[in-house]
């Protein structure tokens, strides 16, 4: 975690003083860049996570790689604790993507196995980046028996940009449509993951754009930013950063929650909250992990557990519910077209049926035998 300076603190609650600004300044803490990324074809434009829009090689890179896509390398400093041998690093695939706020993003797809179950948009936590994160995906996916996509936010990492909320947004989007445009992958292969404030960039997505994922897993989340740096929230108000809590009810697809007990950045209150606001027929039983904080949750053993139980049962008993669901809807709408074609039918015979006349009933007059 960063520390903050006297001047840091002035800036955070002095300019300006108003809560949401407040919860957004700390909810953002980008770590000094523990990556590079090397462009393949051009070994003089190293990209370290230096937030220079100027650079005309930048510029270049993104305008070539709109017609096609660019090959990078990744190279890590100390500071990223790469567990792995120097040949593990090929499975890891870094590229860029423009967002719609025109910032370019680091992004990676780290390649776990061969025919992996799913796909799993990764979107990590705070205080940390992609150099970092990486040797966990890589066992992640391992043990999961998936493939992990993932991406730094902007001003994180090699991406560019400031670190804000409307940026988050538009960076996990970016990076889904990069997931479904780039690699042809469906929306019923990938799994939406947001761990801590990665959360708030998952519910957005997943609450906005409707089946654009099989499942979500919400690791840690939070309900708003307020309602984090100000437990006593009781309410949404209109100044408020990240409120999750009003978005999570859209969401259509099956909802993971998994909090430690004990976590004392995130209070488990806030996974309770969000659970209840899940709509019923997506809620899936949550993990609460006894004893567990903020940032020790992988380290118990039902974490990876209860992610495979949501892999191999779940998911499937999901979509074989909307599998029969289908079915079902369109035997109804098979039978309900029957009967119109039935009803036009018998319209159709009755207008071309020949007109019947009406019997008359001739009453012959009655006539009177006069007698003289």
């Amino acid at each position: 975690m960063n520390t903050l300076s006297v001047r840091d603190l002035c800036c955070l609650f002095c300019c300006p003083p108003l809560p949401s600004r407040i919860a957004a300044k700390l909810a953002f803490l980008p770590p000094e860049p523990t990556y590079s990324l090397l462009l393949n074809s051009n070994p003089s434009s190293a990209t370290n996570g230096i937030n220079d829009q100027t650079n005309q090689s930048s510029a270049k890179n993104e305008q070539s790689e709109a017609n096609s896509p660019l090959r990078y390398t990744i190279f890590f400093s100390e500071k990223a604790e790469w567990q792995h041998t120097t040949n593990e690093i090929s499975k890891l695939e870094p590229y860029f993507v423009t967002t719609s706020r025109h910032n370019r993003i680091a992004c990676i797809y780290v390649k776990c196995v061969t025919n992996p179950k799913y796909y799993i948009l990764f979107s990590h936590g705070n205080a940390v980046d992609l150099g970092q994160m990486a040797s966990f995906f890589v066992v992640l996916g391992s043990r999961l028996q998936c493939n992990i996509f993932s991406y730094d936010y902007s001003g994180y990492g090699a991406s560019h940009g400031k670190a804000n909320e409307k940026n988050m947004y538009a960076d996990i989007e970016a990076t889904y449509h990069s997931i479904k445009q780039r690699y042809h992958i469906p929306e019923s292969k990938i799994i939406l993951y947001g761990q801590s404030i990665g959360t708030v960039p998952t519910i957005d997505l997943a609450s906005r754009f409707n089946d654009c994922c099989v499942a979500c897993v919400l690791h840690s989340p939070l309900t708003s930013g307020m309602r984090v740096a100000f437990p006593e929230t009781k309410r949404t108000w209109c100044c408020d950063a990240f409120p999750s809590i009003d978005k999570i009810h859209r969401i259509r697809s099956i909802v993971l929650i998994i909090h430690g007990t004990e976590d004392d950045v995130i209070d488990v209150s806030h996974g309770f909250a969000l659970y209840n606001r899940i709509h019923m027929q997506h809620q899936t039983e949550p993990l609460w992990v006894d004893g567990a904080g903020h940032n020790d949750i992988e380290a118990h053993g039902q974490y990876v557990e209860r992610l495979l139980r949501l892999i191999d049962v779940d998911i499937p008993q999901i979509c074989l519910k909307k599998q029969e669901q289908q079915q079902e809807q369109q035997q109804h709408q098979q039978q309900h077209q029957e009967q119109q074609q039935q009803q036009q039918q018998q319209q159709q015979t009755t207008a071309s049926a020949p007109p019947t006349l009406a019997s008359t009933l001739i009453i012959p007059a009655s006539t009177t035998n006069g007698t003289n």
